[in-house]
């Protein structure tokens, strides 16, 4: 569906050249939801703007559907922005035009008739549950209803792929999961690819199949995200997902003396296991849960624990050589 070889973009200003995306080679395949994630300057937004060259590459190819767009001319190029559709951090809706009339824009100018045009903006606006805001104005709307507003005129030429830069950044987290829910709806249903730019791990985390991790315009990292949160290989792939993890190191717990503090990583099955009351029936140790956490990915769930375990250490040290032996990931984070 999209294959990016050898990208390229170097920006020249007063004080030199910015490298800004380095040799980039990527392929994003039809029907799947597809994350980029980095922090503020590491490259993300030019990436994404290149793929429907809004930012023309120094150098390199960008392949939509085995075609080169990097050698179309501008009416060629015209024509495949229309299976590309694109929403924004923050809208860019048109002010002066009504609900009806900004999702309605690319299909006047697309030459549909009107007829056409009022079927399709109703259908929609139908879609993104709309229907009752279709005369009304964009300063009238919440930030979620403005970006459905987005998600429908981006929709309207019947694209085969939804670029969406930053589009929940400027949303609380409430209408995030919203707007999340809709595009995986949409994905479903039309079985489209979405590209999605992000700094925010949750949004990855709830609707990505695959993920690519990008700094200082390299691609460090890249993989399925079930693989990137059970097993990060990258230090900022760890700091993204620690961050929306809440069993760190610095939750406080008792150093009582000939105890140990362990963090457990749970894997899809293993974590509706009875763990805990297996390991103090088997060894007769006694547990204190201190924390833990469920990620839903999608396609299964990781999590972890954190617990302290008192007892005789031979038993303590045979529980852990347990949860090994059941392919539960131990960590020991405090030996007393």
């Amino acid at each position: 569906m999209i294959v990016i070889q050898n990208l390229n973009k170097i920006y020249e200003n007063k004080n030199g050249k910015v490298h800004a995306l380095k040799n980039i080679n990527l392929e994003i395949k039809k029907g799947e939801i597809f994350g980029i994630i980095g922090l503020s300057g590491a490259g993300k937004s030019t990436l994404i703007r290149c793929i429907n060259l809004l930012e023309k590459p120094t150098s390199g190819n960008i392949f939509i559907n085995k075609k080169d767009i990097t050698l179309l001319n501008k009416h060629e190029l015209r024509e495949i922005r229309k299976s590309i559709g694109m929403i924004f951090q923050h809208f860019n809706l048109l002010n002066s035009r009504t609900v009806f009339e900004n999702v309605a824009f690319p299909l006047e100018i697309s030459g549909y008739s009107k007829k056409q045009i009022k079927e399709r903006v109703e259908n929609l606006l139908s879609l993104v549950e709309l229907s009752d805001k279709k005369n009304v104005y964009p300063s009238q709307l919440s930030g979620g209803q403005k970006q459905r507003v987005a998600i429908a005129r981006a929709l309207a030429n019947q694209p085969d792929i939804l670029l969406c830069d930053e589009a929940t950044s400027a949303l609380d987290p409430k209408t995030t999961k919203s707007i999340l829910k809709l595009l995986k709806e949409i994905q479903s249903n039309f079985g489209l690819t979405i590209v999605i730019i992000t700094h925010q791990m949750e949004v990855i985390r709830d609707i990505c199949d695959r993920v690519a991790i990008i700094e200082n315009g390299e691609i460090i990292e890249l993989d399925t995200v079930e693989t990137v949160f059970t097993n990060p290989k990258t230090k900022i792939a760890k700091a993204f997902i620690s961050h929306i993890q809440q069993n760190k190191e610095e939750i406080c717990f008792p150093k009582v003396s000939g105890s140990k503090v362990i963090r457990l990583k749970l894997l899809g099955e293993i974590g509706k296991k009875p763990i805990i009351s297996q390991l103090i029936r088997h060894f007769s140790i006694d547990i204190n849960i201190l924390s833990g956490n469920i990620n839903e990915l999608q396609t299964t769930n990781t999590g972890t624990l954190l617990i302290q375990l008192h007892g005789k250490n031979e038993k303590i040290e045979n529980a852990i050589k347990w949860l090994k032996k059941e392919k539960i990931e131990v960590e020991v984070v405090w030996n007393g």
